[in-house]
């Protein structure tokens, strides 16, 4: 005979069986968030190590002791410690493989483009922080994929920095020992004074080329944005939502002109200068040039033409982002005005009156004020 279900049973029953849909339903939703905690925990890491790395170079200068000792380290390993060097061990009879007016001069491009870079550096990085001077802010940073593209750009950062100074360092370290071998005075007062010159050359080079890999990685990662607008063109958003997003690349445009003009425009002109004095030195000498006495103009070409090369890129990089990024913006704008559809479908009508609504008369969103604009 048939046993009755009674209603109790029956949302037993139910129940046994909707739990384990709603803990499987849970489970991509928790994986989500553990690999969006680790992908933020990583780009703290890498952010963290990077102001390390700045802090080491004396570029954050937040305090008053590490503005002081900065600016003593700079000038006693970049500056002093090579005076010396050239002054006292300057031998009057060995212009064949020494020319003390080439040494100074060389000292002085390199220290020049080091203390532009320095000096505009620390200042952006003093008067912003760190996340804010690299516009990794948490808008954007909460989504996964900004920030496994964060941890990429600032790892290539560091790659390009290493791809930069070693190769130039290897040939200047050529140099010095040449100059050694060719020099035959003591041993090891030949040694000590190579080595010093290479912690001072090493110590003003990484300075200059870190600004330069400073200045494109602030663009590289301002060109995420710009190549993920197009993708947000293509999604079902209000229309406030795509001017907003539109208004803040072009204020991070803006700033980024404005913190890095300062900088480019002294180290263009200082390098510029640096290679015609090297011109008219070289061709207007009367002795013999060769790679032991001379050798250092090319080195200091060399990295002085490296660091503008590293700027030129990044600044053309973002420049055709932006320009790409008008295209595509062009070209919603004539789809949705031409396409009656569309308007309807984004909340717009052919006389704009949703924008209007949207956007009452100066509460449009603004992520500027006068005074940001240094």
């Amino acid at each position: 005979m048939a046993v009755p279900v009674t209603d109790t049973e029956t949302e037993h029953n139910s129940s046994t069986i909707e739990t384990p849909l709603i803990t499987q339903s849970q489970e991509p939703e928790q994986e989500e968030e553990e690999e969006l905690k680790d992908t933020q925990a990583q780009l703290s890491k890498s952010l963290h190590r990077l102001e390390c790395f700045l802090k080491l170079l004396g570029f954050c200068q937040c305090s008053v002791l590490s503005f002081t000792l900065s600016r003593h380290c700079f000038l006693l390993l970049g500056v002093s410690l090579p005076l010396i060097i050239i002054n006292f061990s300057y031998c009057s009879n060995c212009e064949k493989y020494e020319i003390r007016v080439f040494e100074l001069e060389i000292l002085a491009s390199q220290s020049l483009v080091a203390a532009i870079s320095i000096i505009c550096i620390s200042h952006n990085l003093r008067k912003y922080g760190a996340r804010k001077f690299l516009f990794v802010d948490h808008r954007h940073g909460h989504m996964t994929l900004f920030l496994e593209e964060y941890l990429r750009k600032i790892h290539d950062f560091f790659q390009l920095l290493a791809l930069s100074v070693l190769p130039c360092f290897l040939l200047k370290a050529a140099r010095e020992v040449i100059h050694v071998v060719c020099m035959h005075s003591s041993w090891w007062q030949s040694v000590g004074v190579a080595v010093a010159l290479l912690e001072s050359w090493t110590y003003s080079t990484v300075i200059y080329l870190s600004g330069t890999a400073l200045f494109h990685l602030v663009c590289n990662l301002q060109v995420i944005h710009f190549e993920n607008y197009g993708k947000l063109l293509e999604r079902d958003l209000d229309v406030s939502v795509y001017v907003e997003e539109h208004m803040l690349l072009k204020y991070n445009l803006s700033k980024i002109s404005h913190r890095f003009r300062i900088f480019l425009l002294l180290e263009f002109l200082v390098v510029t200068a640096t290679q015609f004095v090297a011109l008219l030195e070289i061709t207007g000498e009367s002795g013999i040039i060769n790679f032991v006495n001379g050798g250092d103009f090319a080195v200091s070409s060399i990295v002085e033409l490296v660091g503008i090369v590293i700027c030129l890129n990044a600044a053309a990089k973002i420049s055709h982002s932006a320009q790409g990024l008008g295209s595509v913006a062009s070209r919603w704008h004539a789809s949705v005005t031409c396409s009656p559809y569309d308007a309807s479908h984004l909340g717009m009508t052919n006389n704009m009156d949703s924008l209007e609504t949207a956007y009452p008369s100066g509460s449009v969103p603004r992520y500027y004020s006068g005074s940001d604009l240094e």
